[in-house]
């Protein structure tokens, strides 16, 4: 039986879409087995510590012998005062668990370099679906222009350049920023101490750590910078 070019297109579509569904379900069900195998591994931390707590009990209950403390009397004989069996069962127990801790916090600490990589994966996807429309909103949100960097300032070092955009000056936004004056008092407020500044530079977006301070030229930046 023939299939029309309409049928043909709809089931296309429907293999499309059926795709992405299942692309969806891959990445919910990663994230949810992610979010389970930490919880899982907290729990059984716990319960491990809960353990240990429970053996260091008995032996603080046999005079607080510790892990270290001697089993036997000055002449040589086993100590009267201790249950010697449980204080022994209870080390024992005790060094065992302490294996089992080491071994669930490597466990934890391999999840958590998984969780970081999988969310610095997903920064830089979402920074590649950019598109121009979004880059041009970026550029209507600057503040500030920069047009003048002089050699060996604050800025300099700061790596600002001529032409960078400024997005974000310490605590000013778009949302807060009125006039060229607000940078100044932020400036007066953070000498020596570090300002996030962040910069639309070629299209992108770069976060840079300025240090306001006295140097051997004029003022505490050492660029000049002019409003959009």
């Amino acid at each position: 039986m023939a299939v029309s070019k309409g049928n043909l297109t709809a089931i296309s579509s429907i293999s499309n879409n059926y795709v992405e569904v299942i692309r969806i379900a891959a990445v919910v069900e990663a994230e949810l087995t992610t979010t389970t195998n930490m919880e899982e591994l907290m729990k059984k931390k716990k319960e491990i510590e809960d353990e240990i707590s429970e053996y260091g009990e008995i032996l603080e209950q046999q005079g607080g012998v510790g892990m270290t403390e001697a089993l036997v009397d000055k002449e040589g004989y086993p100590r009267a005062d201790i249950d010697l069996y449980s204080v022994r069962s209870s080390r024992q127990k005790i060094i065992c668990l302490q294996n089992d801790h080491k071994a669930v916090m490597k466990e934890i600490e391999e999840e958590l370099h998984r969780i970081h990589a999988k969310a610095r994966e997903e920064k830089g996807a979402r920074y590649k679906k950019r598109t121009p429309a979004l880059r041009f909103q970026l550029q209507f949100s600057s503040l500030f222009k920069i047009d003048r960097v002089d050699h060996g300032s604050p800025a300099f070092t700061a790596s600002l350049r001529v032409g960078d955009q400024v997005l974000r000056f310490g605590s000013i936004s778009r949302t807060n920023f009125k006039t060229l004056q607000d940078v100044a008092k932020v400036v007066q407020h953070s000498i020596d101490k570090s300002i996030s500044v962040t910069v639309l530079r070629d299209g992108k977006e770069q976060r840079l750590t300025l240090v306001p301070q006295k140097w051997s030229g004029q003022g505490f930046l050492g660029c000049n910078i002019v409003p959009l």
